[in-house]
This record gives C-alpha cells, sequence and structure tokens, in this order.
C-alpha cells in the first residue's frame, strides 16, 4: 500500500465517521478514554466495553473503524 492509497482510506474512515456510520468512532473512543483518565472505569472495563461496542455495531446499523478502512 502506497501512500495515496493510506491516504483514500483515511479519507473513507474519516467521512464514514462524519456520516455516524461507525460505531466505535474516535470521539466514542475518546469518551472512554476520559472515564479511564477519570478513574470512572479501569482499563480492563475500558477494553471490555470497546469490544462491546464493536461486536454489537452490526446489531445497530453501523460499522467498525476497521471495516471502513478495509472498504476504504
Amino acid at each position: 500500500m502506497d501512500f495515496w492509497q493510506a491516504s483514500e482510506k483515511r479519507q473513507a474512515v474519516n467521512k464514514a465517521e462524519a456520516a455516524g456510520e461507525i460505531a466505535d468512532s474516535m470521539e466514542v473512543r475518546a469518551a472512554l478514554v476520559a472515564k479511564l483518565d477519570s478513574g470512572e472505569m479501569t482499563l480492563d472495563e475500558v477494553q471490555a466495553e470497546l469490544k462491546k461496542i464493536k461486536r454489537n455495531a452490526k446489531k445497530s446499523g453501523k460499522i467498525t473503524r476497521s471495516q471502513a478502512w478495509n472498504r476504504g
């Protein structure tokens, strides 16, 4: 994969996030990290929550960042 292909994939992921199609978007991930930093959740809890979000993405009609990258 060259620079241009990676750039196009990154743009596809960003476009999908902006459209609200991604279940584990950077906003969701940032919120989980904020909970981790505040001590509200442990690292294991945050990781388990992210796995749950990814697992339930298809059920909620969304895709994961990884799926968006692969489609891009």
